[in-house]
C-alpha cells in the first residue's frame, strides 16, 4: 500500500464515509489488482490505482447518494480528491473511468491499467476471478468481509428505491433491485 498524500487521503475519506464492510471490499479490491497488475506484467501509477480501487464505492455512502448512478457520484468525488493533490486532467481522468465504469464489463478493461486493474480486483473480491485460496486467506484475514455480500447489495437497493433513476434498466443495480423484489 502506498503512504503518498493522495493515498493517505484517499483511504482517509473511505474510512470516514464507507461502512467497514465496504472498506475492507475497497481495500482488498486494490490488493487484488496488485496480483494481476504483477500476474498481467502491466505498469500502472501505484498512487492512482490505490485511489481508484478504494475509493471505487464511495458513492454508496450516503453522503454521495446524489442523483446519478453510484459509480458517477463516487467518480466525482475521487475527481475531486485528486483535483485537491494537484493530480493531472489525464490522471484524474484515469480514475474518474475506472470508479464510474468498474461495473461495466467489456467497455472497462479497454480504458487503460488503473481501470482494467480495478475492475479485476473488484471481480476477485466477487469471486468471478480465482486465486490461489492462500492468497484469498491471507487478504481476508486482514480485511474480513463483514457481512459484505449483502450489506453493499442492501445499501444500493435503498438508494435506488428512493431515487429509481440510480438503477438503470440494464445496470448491476437495477439486477439488484430485481434480486430484492
Amino acid at each position: 500500500m502506498t503512504s503518498s498524500p493522495l493515498a493517505v487521503a484517499a483511504l482517509d475519506l473511505a474510512t470516514a464515509h464507507e461502512i467497514p464492510s465496504v472498506l475492507n471490499h475497497s481495500v482488498r479490491t486494490h490488493a487484488y489488482a496488485l496480483l494481476h497488475a504483477e500476474k498481467l506484467g502491466l505498469e500502472y501509477d501505484p498512487d492512482l490505482l490505490f485511489a481508484a480501487c478504494v475509493l471505487h464505492d464511495l458513492g454508496s455512502a450516503p453522503a454521495y447518494d446524489g442523483p446519478q448512478r453510484f459509480e458517477v457520484e463516487g467518480a466525482d468525488a475521487a475527481a475531486s480528491l485528486l483535483a485537491s493533490h494537484g493530480r493531472t486532467p489525464d490522471d484524474i481522468d484515469q480514475v474518474w473511468q475506472a470508479i464510474a465504469l468498474h461495473t461495466s464489463p467489456g467497455i472497462v478493461e479497454r480504458r487503460g491499467a488503473v481501470p482494467h486493474l480495478t475492475r479485476l480486483g473488484v471481480r476477485t473480491d466477487f469471486f468471478t476471478i480465482a486465486i490461489p485460496d492462500e492468497a484469498r486467506a491471507a487478504v481476508e484475514r486482514e480485511y474480513p468481509r463483514l457481512g459484505l455480500d449483502h450489506e453493499l447489495g442492501d445499501l444500493l437497493v435503498e438508494q435506488a428505491l428512493r431515487q429509481p433513476e440510480k438503477a438503470r434498466p440494464s445496470s448491476w443495480v437495477a439486477d439488484l433491485v430485481r434480486e430484492a423484489g
